[in-house]
């Protein structure tokens, strides 16, 4: 199944990729060039009119790394919303605190693995 996605944030997700933060790049390592299960991730991509911080297609999963911004009530609401419609378009969506990907980056890949 081909997503959907807003053109106009394919700029923003390019400036991401560069730029990723410390969970990001190190959880990175754990996905690209197909290191979990030989499957294809992708990162900062542009899906609807969001963009995730990981996308499998086979698996149909997105993986999110979540900041301090991400725990305010504001925070959680838009998170919820975004996980609703991503779930809409039969995604599944994993959410880790940027912490827990520093202290153990070997748990999280085998959770993500597991999903």
């Amino acid at each position: 199944m081909l997503l959907s996605y807003n053109r106009e944030l394919k700029e923003r997700a390019r400036e991401m990729r560069k730029n990723p933060t410390e969970a990001e790049a190190l959880l990175w390592k754990f996905l690209r060039k197909k290191n979990l299960d030989g499957e294809q991730w992708y990162r900062q991509k542009t899906i609807g009119n969001f963009i995730v911080d990981f996308h499998c297609p086979q698996r149909k999963l997105v993986v999110e790394a979540d900041g301090s911004q991400h725990f305010s009530e504001e925070g959680r609401d838009h998170d919820a919303g975004r996980s609703g419609l991503f779930e809409e378009l039969g995604l599944k969506v994993l959410r880790f605190e940027n912490r827990e990907i520093l202290k153990n980056v070997e748990e999280v890949a085998e959770k993500i693995k597991s999903a």
